[in-house]
């Protein structure tokens, strides 16, 4: 009987992938505030992992448009703390920089262009700590460049 059961909880928290991350908006926790997923480096719309839903992907420092991973479906690469468009390393082409948890516009590191800063799990707006400035939350690891591209997706969808 104990092994039935062990059975049956282990088939009902297989269905809950372990490498899933959810982003919720502001500081919530709840199912209906889920922005983005992230599972095997592909970010979803909502709770989705639905290939229909898949916003971007990310793979060898760059993000993707959908599913695709052609070279002309490169939205943006990243290198070395730096946001280019498209498959760019030209300068005039960085869009955002980030380094000690905060995102800066453009190639900048000044602190009034900080746009938003990452601590345990929450980006805040600017250089705010504020409960009330908590953009979204992360509620699992993440590489960089899955940080960059939920920001990303965050700042030109919502």
């Amino acid at each position: 009987m104990k092994l039935l059961v062990y059975l049956l909880i282990s088939l009902i928290l297989s269905g809950f992938s372990a490498d899933e991350v959810r982003v919720y908006k502001g500081n919530s926790r709840f199912t209906s505030d889920v922005l983005f997923t992230l599972k095997d480096n592909r970010l979803y719309r909502k709770t989705s992992t639905f290939y229909s839903d898949i916003h971007c992907t990310i793979r060898d420092q760059k993000i993707y448009k959908g599913n695709a991973t052609f070279s002309s479906d490169v939205l943006f690469t990243i290198r070395e703390g730096k946001v280019y468009r498209k498959n760019s390393s030209f300068s005039s082409d960085i869009v955002l920089s980030f380094r000690e948890g905060k995102i800066y516009d453009g190639n900048s590191h000044f602190s009034s262009d900080v746009l938003a800063n990452f601590r345990n799990g929450k980006v805040y707006r600017g250089n705010s700590t504020f409960t009330s400035d908590i953009l979204y939350t992360i509620d699992g690891p993440i590489t960089q460049e899955a940080f960059i591209a939920i920001w990303i997706s965050y700042y030109y969808v919502f």
